[in-house]
């Protein structure tokens, strides 16, 4: 049991804590729900890119989905094998590009023609073959929030299926790439499993026909967005989900590289927020904590819900908004809640707030990033140290002569 009175004590707030046996216990779950199965348990650094966590998942023999070769860097700086790292993402520079094949990683996920050509290019001029897979766009419906919604048509993400065929072809006749992989993502925080399914029945058709064309694809990437639970939400069951992707690949001899984000971290991590005070504009409540947009942007940017709790036993409701310092009207971590009447330094605990928050922190309105703490089997340990203004500002400093 964590206690986040002690723990803000000593770390003081906004401050991230992250449960590392729960974070185990996701990963080990979905790793044993493929057990004897051909599979490959890569982690979605984008979720939470810290090293610490990175650098416990790498123990635990998890491989690394990267969007960016900084996130490539962390996976290896973290001891995970090239052998079990990919890069994706819609827009790759040269030199990203060109980095990760001197990294030798297990592959570069294409997202159009265009990035084709690039890669073809660059492994030209470097003398390589590189090693691709190539996101296909299923164009089916996720049910979930279209700003992670990732697999239909209006989507940035993929090609649909008759343009990957035209890649597949045109990557198996090429001197420098080696198409070996084949990959969708229809989606983050996926509730209902049968969209995942039918994505899977279409690309792994697509597969029959790619080795009907001779060209052998050995990695097939169901990539990540089992959802998780913040509030009331109904849960993949991951042995059906495991099962359900097998039932479609029926007399297909290939691996299945799975890329969980959320489903480890999400529901590992809180954020704890202190109580500056409150005030009414009218009959409106503002409960006004020293967290703010900059610290955790989900509510901000998707309206997502958090559970929210006072650690008090003040049972005096009413309706509130709990808001930050920050100066902009979208700084709200809820909106219209049953809240306890607060006082100064009471502290607030934001639930299921491991995955997408502090990954995606900004120093906005010059706020330093705040610390980060693990707890691994009754013990806390520090892995990011809180911003100083110094920390904000060295990079600017170094201009100024």
């Amino acid at each position: 049991m964590i206690n986040f009175k002690e723990l803000a004590k000593k770390y003081g707030t906004p401050l991230y804590l992250y449960d590392f046996n729960h974070i185990q216990d996701r990963f080990l779950e979905l790793k044993e729900a493929f057990k004897g199965k051909k599979s490959l348990v890569c982690y979605a650094v984008k979720a939470n890119s810290n090293l610490s966590i990175i650098k416990h998942l790498s123990t635990l023999e998890a491989g690394a989905d990267c969007v960016s070769i900084g996130e490539v860097k962390r996976a290896l700086l973290c001891g995970i094998p090239k052998y079990k790292i990919i890069f994706s993402g819609v827009g790759k520079r040269d030199d990203e590009i060109s980095e990760a094949l001197k990294e030798d990683i297990l592959m570069i996920n294409l997202e159009s023609e265009g990035e084709l050509d690039r890669v073809e290019a660059i492994a030209k001029q470097m003398q390589t073959k590189a090693r691709i897979s190539i996101r296909v766009n299923p164009n089916i419906d996720p049910k979930t929030h279209p700003y992670i919604s990732t697999g239909l048509s209006h989507n940035k993400f993929g090609v649909d299926i008759e343009v990957a065929k035209r890649m597949y072809i045109r990557a198996k006749n090429s001197e420098n790439l080696d198409p070996i992989g084949v990959h969708f993502h229809i989606g983050s925080q996926l509730t209902e499993l049968e969209p995942i399914i039918e994505s899977s029945q279409i690309v792994s058709d697509l597969v029959r026909s790619l080795k009907a064309l001779k060209i052998d694809i050995k990695f097939f990437d169901i990539g990540g967005g089992i959802g998780i639970r913040y509030s009331h939400e109904n849960t993949i069951d991951v042995k059906s989900y495991v099962d359900g992707i097998f039932s479609t690949l029926k007399g297909l001899d290939v691996t299945v590289v799975c890329e969980p984000g959320r489903f480890i971290v999400g529901n590992s991590g809180f954020f704890l927020t202190k109580v500056l005070y409150e005030k009414t504009n009218g009959d409106k409540r503002f409960v006004i904590v020293d967290g703010a947009m900059n610290d955790l942007i989900r509510p901000s940017l998707y309206k997502a819900h958090h559970d929210i709790k006072l650690l008090s036993d003040e049972l005096n409701h009413s309706k509130a908004d709990i808001v930050g310092p920050v100066c902009e009207s979208g700084d709200f971590f809820a909106k219209n809640i049953d809240f306890p009447k607060t006082t100064h330094d009471d502290l607030i605990v934001v639930h299921s707030a491991g995955a997408y928050g502090s990954s995606m922190a900004s120093n906005y309105n010059t706020r330093g990033k705040v610390a980060e703490v693990g707890v691994l089997n009754g013990e806390d340990f520090l892995i990011r140290k809180r911003d100083s203004f110094e920390d904000m500002i060295k990079n600017e400093l170094e201009c100024l002569g």
